[in-house]
């Protein structure tokens, strides 16, 4: 799970150098015989956007005494819809995003000898983004509340269903594509907390996502 994490982080980096260096090397004309200054184009990430994301989740439960498990490990897909708005001011660009996605997130273990499990059936956040804008390229660092249910069952004595309210943080990096369009590549580390109890043992929730984007900026 860390080599995952920190390979992401690398990847990250090394996209953020590319896109440096690219811009860096992108040839600079001189003026014209006229001598008129030709201003550079470069992406504006100002505006509103709404988008779709897909990817996959792992991560880690468990369940208290008196029916404890030990931590086991979940996984699964998630799919769902973006919504947001940048604002730039010079390289800087400051957003707000919410997400909602389909999730099936499963893992299950033993209880105290009995059979348990714990399931997420959908996943929502509200984050803020703090951006840093190399024209076309933007990497960016993500961050807020987290939203979705824990459902628990040990077998033979309950189920609780649970929706929880937590936080989570990751980062990412969105590239403009044509016209409106961009992409983006993310991570972001969830954390739900404990859900209700059944018979007095609770099952909590904390998994990593990575998950691809696309968007499209009105």
């Amino acid at each position: 799970m860390r080599k995952s994490v920190v390979a992401f982080g690398c990847l990250l980096t090394l996209a953020v150098c590319a896109a440096e260096s690219f811009a860096a090397d992108i040839p600079r004309r001189g003026p014209a015989r006229e001598q008129r200054a030709v201003a550079p184009t470069t992406y504006n990430w100002t505006g509103a956007y709404i988008g779709i994301n897909g990817g996959g989740a792992w991560g880690r439960s468990d369940f208290n005494a008196p029916f404890p498990s030990g931590g086991f490990d979940i996984d699964g897909g998630l799919i769902g819809a973006t919504l947001g708005f940048n604002w730039q001011t010079g390289q800087w660009v400051l957003g707000v995003e919410g997400d909602l996605d389909w999730t099936r997130i499963r893992g299950s273990s033993l209880c105290a000898g009995l059979p348990c499990s714990t399931r997420n059936d959908w996943l929502g956040t509200v984050r803020g983004r703090l951006g840093y804008a190399v024209d076309r390229f933007m990497p960016y660092v993500t961050g807020g509340l987290a939203l979705g249910n824990i459902d628990a069952t040990i077998t033979g004595i309950g189920t609780a269903d649970t929706t929880k309210a937590g936080w989570t943080v990751g980062a990412g990096l969105e590239s403009a594509l044509w016209a409106n369009w961009s992409a983006k590549l993310e991570y972001l580390y969830v954390d739900l907390g404990r859900g209700d109890s059944i018979a007095g043992s609770a099952a909590d929730f904390r998994a990593h996502t990575v998950r691809a984007g696309l968007n499209y900026r009105f």
